[in-house]
C-alpha cells in the first residue's frame, strides 16, 4: 500500500480522474501525510515500535528517544529481567528513599503522566544499561512509491476518508453539503471501531472457574470475552 494507492481511489470518490485534474500529485501527497499524522494521534498504538534503548546511568528520570511519541511499556532489561511497572504515587509512600537509592539494575518502572516519553526507574540504572522498550513512534513522511509502513493494508480506506476529508475542506460546496464532514466521520469512527475490536482480541478470555461476581465486574469494565 502507497500514496499512490490512496490517491487513485481518492479522485475516484472526489471526482477528479480527468485531465486537467483540480489537485495535484503533490497536494494529495501532502493530504495523505496529514492524514497519516491524524492516525499517529488518534491511533498511536498502531505505529508502535519495539527496541533497544539506552538509558542515562544513576539518574531517576528518563527520556525515550526523540523520535517516540509516547511510552507503551517498558519489557525487560537487556541481559537480566523483567521490570515491572509499579505506581508512582504508591511508590512514594512505600519507599520513600527511591530517588536516592543507589544505581543497579532497574527493577520497576514508573510513568511520567506530564510527560509521554518520559518514564523513571527504580533503581536508578548504572552505566551501560539498555532496556527493551515499546513505544509509538512519530510516522514518517511519505512520497508517492513509499510503503505506508507501518500501516496495515486493512487501514486503506480509512485512509481514503482521511484524505478525501481534507481535499473536500478546500472546497466550500462540500463543507456546506456535509459531505466533507460525513468522510471525516467515517475515519474516525474506523480508527475506533479497530481500536475496540483490537481490544476484545487482546484481552484474554476469563477462566472457567471465574465467579459470576467477577464476570459482572468484567462485563462493567468492558473485559469479558
Amino acid at each position: 500500500m502507497t500514496p499512490t494507492d490512496v490517491i487513485a481511489e481518492v479522485r475516484i470518490l472526489i471526482n477528479d480522474v480527468r485531465i486537467p485534474q483540480r489537485y495535484s500529485d503533490t497536494d494529495l501527497l501532502s493530504f495523505v501525510n496529514n492524514t497519516v499524522r491524524r492516525m499517529a494521534m488518534l491511533r498511536p498504538d498502531i505505529f508502535t515500535v519495539t527496541a533497544q534503548v539506552a538509558t542515562t546511568p544513576d539518574v531517576t528520570q528518563q527520556q525515550l528517544p526523540t523520535t517516540a511519541t509516547r511510552l507503551i511499556d517498558i519489557l525487560y532489561v537487556v541481559g537480566a529481567g523483567a521490570v515491572e511497572e509499579v505506581d508512582r504515587a504508591f511508590f512514594d509512600t512505600a519507599t520513600i528513599s527511591w530517588v536516592t537509592d543507589a544505581s543497579g539494575t532497574p527493577t520497576k518502572f514508573m510513568r511520567n503522566p506530564k510527560e509521554f516519553r518520559g518514564y523513571f526507574l527504580y533503581p536508578r540504572p548504572s552505566s551501560g544499561v539498555q532496556l527493551m522498550a515499546q513505544y509509538s513512534a512519530a510516522p514518517s513522511v511519505y512520497q508517492l512509491a513509499d510503503q505506508l509502513t507501518p500501516i496495515p493494508v486493512s487501514y486503506f480506506s480509512a485512509l481514503v476518508d482521511g484524505v478525501v476529508y481534507l481535499a473536500s475542506s478546500v472546497d466550500d460546496e462540500h463543507v456546506s453539503s456535509g459531505r466533507a464532514e460525513l468522510f471525516n466521520r467515517n475515519f474516525i469512527q474506523t480508527l475506533q471501531a479497530s481500536f475496540e475490536a483490537d481490544k476484545y482480541i487482546d484481552t484474554p478470555p476469563l477462566p472457567a472457574s471465574a465467579s459470576l461476581e467477577t464476570r459482572i465486574r468484567a462485563l462493567e469494565l468492558g473485559r469479558a470475552r
